[in-house]
C-alpha cells in the first residue's frame, strides 16, 4: 500500500530501519556515546527492532573503537533477530510478537540491516517482560527520563545479567509512552527472576 501510493503521487518512500543513510544517521548515537564515554567501553548495549539502529551503531562503534563489543537486546516473545543471526539467515516471526516494546516488533531484521549484524555485532540477547519492566521502571525513577518499554531493553539486558561488562554504555531511543505502560511499571516486582539472579553473580 505504501509503495502503491510513493509511485501514485511520485512520492520518495524512506524505509525507517532498511536504508542506508537511515542506518548510518542513526550510528550517530553511537558516534557521540564513543565520545561522551571518555575512554573505551566494555561494550555498547543497543535495543533491536528492525535493525537499523544497531547496525549504524556497530559500524560506528567499531569505526572507533574495534575491542568494544556490540550487543543488541530485544524481547523473548520477538527474537526474530536472535534466531536470524543463530540460523545465518533472516528469519521471520508467523504473527505480530505481544510485547511490550511495541517500538521493536518487526517480524524480521531487514535486509541492509542483517548483513551489518551478521559482520560486526558481537551477540544479541533476550529478555522477559519482567525484566524489561523492571527496567523500565528503574530507568523512569533514577534517571527521570520517560523512555518508551523499546528504549529500556539494553538497562533490562544489564540488569539480568544477560550482557556482562565492567564498563557499559547503552542507547535509549524512543520517547513514545501511554498510560497503560506508566501503570504496568508501577506495579511491585523484583528487579530480576532468581534464576538470572544466580547466574549474574555466579
Amino acid at each position: 500500500m505504501v509503495l502503491a501510493l510513493a509511485a501514485e503521487r511520485g512520492l520518495h518512500l524512506i524505509h525507517p530501519y532498511d536504508d542506508p543513510d537511515v542506518m548510518a544517521g542513526q550510528g550517530t548515537a553511537g558516534l557521540e556515546l564513543v565520545e561522551q564515554a571518555g575512554g573505551e567501553l566494555d561494550a555498547v548495549v543497543v535495543p533491536v527492532g528492525g535493525g537499523g539502529l544497531i547496525a549504524g551503531t556497530a559500524a560506528a562503534v567499531k569505526g572507533r573503537s574495534p575491542r568494544t563489543r556490540v550487543v543488541g537486546v530485544e524481547p523473548a516473545a520477538a527474537a526474530d533477530a536472535t534466531r536470524s543471526l543463530a540460523e545465518g539467515r533472516r528469519v521471520s516471526l508467523p504473527s505480530a510478537p505481544v510485547t511490550l516494546a511495541d517500538g521493536v516488533r518487526a517480524l524480521t531484521p531487514g535486509k541492509r540491516p542483517f548483513e551489518v549484524m551478521r559482520r560486526l555485532v558481537d551477540e544479541i540477547v533476550t529478555v522477559t517482560e519482567e525484566e524489561l519492566l523492571a527496567a523500565l521502571a528503574l530507568v523512569w525513577s533514577r534517571t527521570k527520563q520517560l523512555v518508551e518499554p523499546s528504549a529500556a531493553l539494553p538497562v533490562a539486558g544489564l540488569l539480568a545479567g544477560a550482557v556482562r561488562a565492567r564498563r557499559a554504555g547503552v542507547i535509549l531511543s524512543g520517547g513514545n509512552l501511554d498510560a497503560a505502560a506508566l501503570a504496568a511499571s508501577l506495579t511491585p516486582m523484583g528487579a530480576r527472576p532468581a534464576g538470572r539472579e544466580a547466574a549474574s553473580e555466579a
